[in-house]
C-alpha cells in the first residue's frame, strides 16, 4: 500500500520544487518593490499623503517589503522537507496530505502540488478498490466486477432458480425472539 515507483519519484520531485521554490522566496529578501496604485478622491477633491490628482483617480506609488514572504519560505522549507520524508518512507497518505497543503498554502504556484495530490488520491482509491493503481487495471477489475454482477442478476431473475429459492426458504419456520435482559418482547395470545 506504499508509494510505488513512479509515485516516490514524483513526490520526490515536487519536493525538490518546493525547496526550489523557497529558494526563489528566499532570493527576494531584503528587497523592496513598488507599485502603482489608484484609488478615489475624498469628497473634497483632494488625495491621500503620497498619492497626486489626475483627472478623476488619485495615483501614486505603494512600496511593499518582503517580510511578506517569511511565512511562504517557512511552510516550503517545512512541508517540502515533509514530502520528502514521506516520499522516502514511502508513506502514501503522508505524501497525499503534505502536498494537498503545500499546494493549498503556496497560493497559484501550489497548482503543481495540487495536480501531485489529487493524483496520488486517485491511485490510493483505485488500489483500495481494485487493486492496482493504474487505469488500465482498475479498469479490467471493474468489468469483471460488472460481469460478474450481471451474471448473478440473471440467474436471480431466472423462474426455476427463483421457485427453487422460495421452496427452500418455505421449509424454514419463523422463530420467537430470544429474551434479553434489557428488553423481552410481549408474548402474544395463541387463540
Amino acid at each position: 500500500m506504499g508509494l510505488d515507483a513512479i509515485e516516490r519519484k514524483l513526490s520526490f520531485a515536487g519536493a525538490a520544487a518546493a525547496l526550489v521554490l523557497t529558494l526563489v522566496y528566499l532570493s527576494q529578501i531584503g528587497k523592496s518593490t513598488t507599485k502603482a496604485v489608484t484609488t478615489r478622491p475624498t469628497t473634497t477633491n483632494s488625495c491621500p499623503k503620497g498619492f497626486h490628482l489626475a483627472g478623476k483617480l488619485c495615483h501614486g506609488l505603494q512600496t511593499t517589503q518582503s517580510s511578506a514572504l517569511v511565512l511562504a519560505i517557512i511552510v516550503g522549507l517545512v512541508m517540502g522537507g515533509g514530502l520528502a520524508f514521506f516520499a522516502f518512507r514511502r508513506n502514501r497518505p503522508g505524501a497525499i496530505v503534505t502536498s494537498l497543503l503545500l499546494g493549498f498554502l503556496t497560493g497559484t504556484a501550489g497548482i503543481l502540488f495540487m495536480f501531485l495530490g489529487g493524483w496520488l488520491a486517485i491511485r490510493a482509491f483505485r488500489l483500495q478498490k481494485y487493486g492496482d493503481p493504474t487505469f488500465s487495471g482498475s479498469n479490467t477489475k471493474a468489468k469483471e466486477i460488472a460481469q460478474r454482477r450481471r451474471a448473478d442478476r440473471r440467474s436471480a431473475s431466472n423462474p426455476r432458480s427463483l421457485r427453487s429459492a422460495k421452496a427452500s426458504t418455505g421449509a424454514s419456520t419463523t422463530r420467537t425472539p430470544v429474551a434479553s435482559k434489557r428488553y423481552t418482547p410481549k408474548k402474544s395470545n395463541r387463540r
